[in-house]
């Protein structure tokens, strides 16, 4: 670092200090009614090396997932709580429209016994299910991966595809398109249907537009969510017979009709009394 660098580094480490002396200021003069934001050490989206995510800005990380490195997420995705995705020594691709559901694990390889390079790649409009572990492997286009499946390296499961909950595919396998594969190593089960397609692909929109609703609360400041805890204790609704013999009539406020206050362009509901 030169003399210039030092310089900017050294004035940048006055202002940040600068800031937590008003806010700690601020928060003394607040007194009782303070809310205190906790900092936390975890890092959502991270660098490694000169590796650096690239995630569309509409997708949704949520806050206690991982993006590492060399990962490219395009618009639409979702990475739920408490997935990892890790592209250290190789790069993630995923798609359009497409879900890594809570506590996944997306990993990838440097190379395989015979020298291949195995970066993870992951279509558009797949579902990967919850606790399932991918590793240097492929996904093709509207597949689904259940509940706690792990795909190992070389894996290639092809597009309009099923790989069934708890399955172990062993390296190198190539799941046909239109199959379902089940097992511990999986094996070919049966074909899938044409229901089976279609949940697969509303499966795919559902965490579209569920996605939409966490990143909307998770942005959310504390303020105002302890007013929101705030407001549905004020007006929580007691038993109907209960508040007619207390003459009670009860409104909800429009801030708390959810998921209408917060789903981009819906309109709010009236509320009756």
């Amino acid at each position: 670092m030169g003399t210039l660098g030092r310089a900017i580094y050294t004035v940048g480490k006055w202002i940040r200090g600068t800031g937590q002396a008003m806010d700690r200021l601020g928060s003394t003069i607040q007194g009782g009614l303070r809310i205190e934001e906790q900092l936390s050490r975890h890092r959502t989206i991270m660098n490694i090396f000169e590796k650096e995510p690239r995630i569309h800005k509409d997708v949704f990380v949520a806050p206690s997932a991982a993006v590492i490195g060399d990962v490219e997420i395009e618009h639409g995705s979702s990475i739920w709580y408490g997935s990892i995705l890790r592209g250290d020594v190789n790069s993630i691709h995923i798609g359009a429209g497409t879900n890594i559901q809570d506590n996944s694990l997306v990993h990838v390889s440097k190379a395989n016994i015979s020298g291949k390079v195995l970066p993870t790649i992951i279509g558009n409009s797949v579902t990967i299910g919850h606790s399932a572990v991918l590793h240097a492997c492929i996904v093709e286009d509207e597949a689904f991966v259940g509940m706690g499946a792990t795909l190992l390296d070389g894996v290639v499961v092809e597009k309009h595809s099923m790989v069934g909950a708890g399955s172990l595919v062993k390296q190198n396998t190539r799941i046909p398109s239109g199959e379902v594969w089940v097992g511990n190593p999986a094996k070919f089960l049966r074909k899938l249907t044409e229901e089976e397609m279609t949940f697969i692909a509303q499966s795919a929109t559902n965490y579209i537009n569920l996605a939409q609703v966490h990143a909307a609360e998770n942005a959310k400041t504390f303020d105002e969510i302890e007013l929101e805890k705030m407001l549905r204790k004020k007006f929580a609704h007691k038993d109907e017979e209960y508040d007619s013999m207390l003459g009670v009539i009860r409104e909800i406020p429009p801030e708390l009709i959810l998921p209408d206050n917060i789903l981009p362009n819906k309109a709010q509901k009236a509320v009756a009394h």
